[in-house]
């Protein structure tokens, strides 16, 4: 059908605000597994898109946090509380 979508497919706005949650939200459990050493535990997908979003980076073999990312879970753990 020419014109049709998915009514579930996300695009646009929503979509990337949608998947920025996403990432929002494995963000700390991400940072859990790196503190643990257990990176191989961490989806690539997710690795990708928090090195893209600079809220990680690789340095010398290693995953780290950037200090963007250290920024989004300071913001994380405070709406926790």
């Amino acid at each position: 059908m020419t014109g049709s979508r998915h009514p579930t497919a996300q695009t646009g706005m929503d979509g990337q605000r949608l998947h920025l949650d996403v990432l929002r939200s494995a963000l700390l459990p991400t940072v859990e597994f790196l503190s643990r050493r257990r990176a191989d535990l961490i989806d690539t997908a997710l690795i990708e898109d928090y090195v893209a979003l600079n809220w990680m980076e690789w340095h010398g073999g290693s995953l780290r946090l950037t200090v963007t990312g250290r920024n989004v879970c300071a913001q994380l753990a405070t709406r926790a509380k």
